[in-house]
């Protein structure tokens, strides 16, 4: 049988250089003739944000940002870009940052300059979400692609090691979960496997020593690599089962992806074995789901659900929601008592070997 498969490429401009983020914000807004500039930054990105402003035209700035875009602060985000009459908007810092900027370009069509300082991976994708009512809805959307992304390794000096390491799993939780989403394709898996490559290794190296310049490069790029794939695959029985727990638990972003994926590859590995031996080949080998526990377990990631404080009454309702959202597309069936197990074994921190042969 022949190759056969529909792929789409979005389409963005990448500013990479370490030392390189003021000047080449000043470039990229300047490329997009932009006057009026809206900044939307983290707190820990403060001084970047200023002397990014030193360079621009700002006219007006959000310093506080919260994980899952909540609508309410969605709304006034909204309310300050058009007061303003913005036209562009630089977003600077880890993916609420980058979440909140999406919002406003989905309802305002401004364009985004996004300065990434950790590995989310949310600057290279058109996903946009947002949580009400403790449910958070998500959707595809290229007005929120980021016209230009600028990415500069040293940026991300400043996280403390255990963030680094949650995000980056967070970068290998979008390669993996790229391999059996709903638009999977061999490019996507090409794009998913070379970021895996490249964010093992590297996080192993910048674990070892956080001052490793290069390592925060591999990891960077492994990190853009993995966000496009997933842009382009789309969002499988992972993030599903992430978007769900993050909305209606208020659960840490990426430390809740480093727990949750060897458990869902767990689950799929037996019915895509092509992914599987994919994953494997990156750990040297190990079966897919063990190793990625146990390089979890190496890079002193987040253990289980219970430490990052979901409460193990709430697992029957989360299997519920959880399977209404999981694509028709995954490996193989998934059925509530099957989600509700596979969240008990992650609450607990249960080692993937031993769920495997449960």
């Amino acid at each position: 049988m022949g190759i056969t498969f529909t792929h789409t490429t979005l389409g963005q401009r990448v500013l990479f250089g370490t030392g390189d983020a003021v000047a080449n914000v000043a470039t990229a807004v300047g490329d997009l003739d932009a006057a009026r500039v809206l900044i939307i930054a983290d707190a820990f990105a403060k001084e970047l944000a200023d002397e990014i402003a030193d360079r621009l035209t700002v006219v007006a700035r959000i310093d506080d940002v919260v994980q899952h875009v909540p609508i309410e602060r969605a709304d006034a985000a909204e309310k300050i870009a058009a007061d303003a009459d913005v036209d562009a908007i630089v977003s600077i810092g880890g993916g609420s940052a980058t979440g909140l900027a999406k919002i406003v370009a989905l309802r305002t069509g401004v364009p985004i300059v996004a300065v990434p300082t950790t590995f989310a991976g949310s600057e290279a994708t058109n996903v946009w979400g947002l949580t009400e009512g403790n449910r958070k809805t998500t959707g595809s959307d290229d007005r929120v692609l980021p016209h230009t992304v600028v990415y500069d390794a040293a940026l991300s000096a400043g996280m403390p090691a255990h963030a680094a390491v949650a995000s980056g799993l967070n970068a290998v939780a979008h390669a993996v979960d790229g391999f059996w989403a709903p638009r999977a394709d061999p490019i996507n898996a090409a794009l998913g496997t070379e970021g895996l490559r490249a964010l093992a290794p590297g996080l192993r190296a910048l674990v070892a020593d956080g001052e490793d310049i290069d390592a925060r490069e591999r990891v960077l790029y492994g990190a853009y690599l993995a966000a496009v794939a997933f842009a382009s695959a789309g969002s499988g029985m992972h993030h599903k089962i992430c978007h769900v727990l993050g909305g209606a638990y208020g659960l840490p972003h990426a430390e809740m992806h480093a727990v949750v994926l060897p458990y869902v590859v767990a689950f799929n590995a037996p019915a895509a074995p092509e992914a599987a031996a994919r994953i494997s080949d990156v750990l040297d080998g190990a079966p897919a789901a063990e190793g990625l526990w146990q390089l979890g377990r190496d890079l002193g990631s987040p253990v289980a659900l219970r430490d990052l404080g979901f409460d193990d009454a709430d697992i029957p309702e989360a299997a519920r929601l959880c399977a209404e959202a999981i694509p028709a597309s995954n490996p193989r069936p998934v059925s509530v008592a099957e989600l509700e197990a596979l969240l008990r074994a992650a609450w607990a921190g249960t080692p993937v070997a031993r769920t495997e042969e449960s």
